[in-house]
C-alpha cells in the first residue's frame, strides 16, 4: 500500500460515523423519503465525495485526484444501473417503501466490507501475477456485452442461490414485522422476509462488485484510491435510489452507455502493457458517453411524448367540445 494504514482507518471511521448519523438521527423512524429529501441527500453525498477528492489532490497530487474522480464517476454510473435491479427486487418481495432505506443501509454497510476484501485480494493478485490484469479486462468486456444484451425479463430473483439456501435452512415469518430482520415468535427465533431481501441485495452487490472493481483497477492500481472511490460512490446509492426510482425509465439508453464504457475500460486494461491510455482521456470518454446517453434518452422520451399527444389529438379531435355543430350551440328560443 502506498498510503499509510492510519489513512485507511481514518477514512473508515469517518464513513461509519456518517452512516450512524444517517441511520440513528435522520432515518431513525421508518419513512418514505420525499423527492426533496432524496435530492438533498444525493447532493450531500456528492459534496462529501468532492471534498475528499480535494483532500486527495492536496495530499497525493493531481494525478491521484484525477484517478479518484474517474473511478468515482464510473462507479456512480454503475450504481445508477443497479437501482433498476434493486427496484425489481423490492417489487418482487413487495417490500413496503418505508422499509427500503433500512435494507439499502445495511446493504451498503455489507458492500463496504465485501469490496474492501475484493480490492485487497485483487491488489495482491495483480502484484503477484501480473497476467491477472488480462483476466480482469476480459471480465469487464464480457460484463459490458452482457449488460448490452440484458432484458428486464431476464432478472429472476427467485433463482438467487442465496435466497434458495435461506428459505431452506432459515425459519421465516410469513409477514413483515416492521423494519425488523429477526423476531421471536412463540419462543422461536425467526427471520422476517426483510432479512431475505437483505441477503439477496448483498449477494447481488457481490455480482456488481465483480464487474465494477476490475473496471476501477483499469484506471488506477492504487488500492486506497480504488476503495475510497468505490465507497464514496455507493454511499449515495440509497438517496439515489429514492431520487431515480420513478425516473429510471427516462434513461432508456443507460445500459447501452454503460456497456460502451465497460468495453472501453476492458480494452484499456488489455492494452495497458503496450499503450497506457491517459487517465484524463478515460475521464473524458466516460463523461462524454454518459452525457450522450442522458441527452439521447431525454430526447427520445420527449419525442415519444409528443407523438403520443399527437395520436391523442388525432383520435379525439374535439377534446374540449370544439367544432360542434352550429345548431347545438344556438340558444333555445
Amino acid at each position: 500500500m502506498t498510503e499509510p494504514i492510519w489513512a485507511w482507518g481514518v477514512f473508515l471511521l469517518v464513513v461509519l460515523a456518517m452512516l450512524m448519523v444517517d441511520l440513528g438521527v435522520f432515518h431513525r423512524k421508518a419513512h418514505v423519503p420525499s423527492m426533496k429529501e432524496a435530492a438533498i441527500w444525493s447532493i450531500v453525498w456528492i459534496v462529501v465525495a468532492l471534498i475528499f477528492n480535494a483532500v486527495v489532490w492536496v495530499w497525493l497530487g493531481h494525478q491521484k485526484a484525477l484517478e479518484f474522480f474517474t473511478g468515482y464517476l464510473v462507479e456512480k454510473a454503475l450504481s445508477a444501473d443497479n437501482i433498476f435491479v434493486f427496484a425489481v427486487l423490492f417489487n418482487y418481495f413487495a417490500v413496503p417503501p418505508e422499509y427500503r432505506h433500512r435494507v439499502l443501509f445495511w446493504g451498503v454497510l455489507g458492500a463496504i466490507v465485501f469490496r474492501l476484501t475484493f480490492i485487497l485480494a485483487g491488489t495482491a493478485l495483480l502484484k503477484k501475477f501480473h497476467w491477472v490484469v488480462y483476466i480482469f479486462g476480459i471480465i469487464v468486456i464480457v460484463s459490458g456485452i452482457k449488460l448490452l444484451m440484458r432484458k428486464e425479463e431476464e432478472i429472476h430473483p427467485e433463482r438467487n442461490p442465496v435466497l434458495r439456501l435461506a428459505r431452506r435452512f432459515l425459519p421465516i415469518t410469513p409477514n413483515y414485522h416492521g423494519q425488523k430482520f429477526f423476531v421471536r415468535l412463540d419462543g422461536k427465533f425467526m427471520a422476517t422476509p426483510l432479512m431475505l431481501v437483505l441477503l439477496v441485495v448483498e449477494s447481488t452487490d457481490i455480482v456488481f462488485a465483480i464487474d465494477s472493481i476490475p473496471a476501477i483497477f483499469a484506471i488506477t492500481r492504487d488500492p486506497f484510491i480504488v476503495f475510497t472511490s468505490n465507497v464514496c460512490a455507493i454511499l449515495g446509492l440509497r438517496a439515489l435510489y429514492f431520487l431515480l426510482e420513478g425516473m429510471i425509465r427516462l434513461f432508456r439508453y443507460l445500459d447501452e452507455g454503460l456497456a460502451v464504457i465497460l468495453v472501453f475500460i476492458g480494452i484499456k486494461m488489455l492494452v495497458s502493457e503496450f499503450y497506457k491510455i491517459p487517465t484524463w482521456v478515460a475521464l473524458g470518454f466516460v463523461a462524454a458517453v454518459l452525457a450522450i446517453t442522458i441527452v439521447s434518452s431525454l430526447i427520445a422520451e420527449r419525442k415519444e411524448k409528443v407523438e403520443a399527444e399527437g395520436l391523442e389529438v388525432q383520435f379525439n379531435p374535439n377534446p374540449e367540445g370544439r367544432g360542434k355543430d352550429k345548431s347545438s350551440r344556438e340558444e333555445k328560443p
